[in-house]
C-alpha cells in the first residue's frame, strides 16, 4: 500500500508540473519555431509589474482526488474506509486544484511600447527580463503571440 502512495505521488508531481507552460519573452514552444514573426520597432513607455495566473486543468484535482481517495481508504474499516476514502477524494481534488493554481502562478511584467508608427501597445509576459522606460525594443508578433525583446 505504501509503494502504491508513493508512486502516486511522484506521478502526480510529474503531472503537475508537465502543466506548466511558459509566457516568456525569451521561451518558444515548439510550434513557434521555423515561422515567421513580424518585427515592429518601438520605445518602452512604462513597465508594470503583474501576476500571471496559474493553470487550472483537470490534472491537479485529479491527482489530488486520488492522493486524498488513498488516505482516506485508510480510515476505519468496512463503511467508514469508504466514507473517508469519499472525503479524502474530495477534499484532495479541491486541493489539488489549488496546488496546480499555486505552482503554476508566475510573475510578469506589462510592458507599453511606443511603437514608430506612433501607435501605443502593452505586452504582457514573464518578467525574464528587465526592460526600463526610454530603451529601445522590438515587439514580434506571429501564431498569435506577441513579445517584447531587446
Amino acid at each position: 500500500m505504501r509503494l502504491l502512495q508513493g508512486m502516486t505521488i511522484a506521478l502526480s508531481v510529474v503531472l503537475l508540473a508537465g502543466c506548466a507552460s511558459s509566457q516568456s519573452g525569451s521561451s518558444y514552444s515548439r510550434s513557434a519555431t521555423r515561422g515567421e514573426m513580424n518585427v515592429r520597432m518601438g520605445v518602452v513607455e512604462g513597465v508594470r509589474q503583474v501576476t500571471i495566473e496559474g493553470t487550472q486543468s483537470a490534472v491537479g484535482p485529479a491527482a489530488g482526488a486520488v492522493i486524498g481517495g488513498i488516505a482516506g481508504s485508510n480510515i476505519g474499516q468496512g463503511r467508514g474506509s469508504t466514507v473517508g476514502a469519499i472525503l479524502g477524494a474530495v477534499a484532495g481534488g479541491v486541493a489539488g486544484s489549488a496546488i496546480e493554481e499555486g505552482v503554476t502562478k508566475k510573475a510578469g511584467i506589462e510592458i507599453t511600447v511606443k511603437l514608430d508608427t506612433g501607435k501605443l501597445i502593452a505586452v504582457t509576459q514573464e518578467a525574464d527580463e528587465q526592460f526600463r522606460p526610454g530603451e529601445r525594443v522590438r515587439v514580434l508578433s506571429g501564431s498569435g503571440v506577441t513579445r517584447v525583446s531587446r
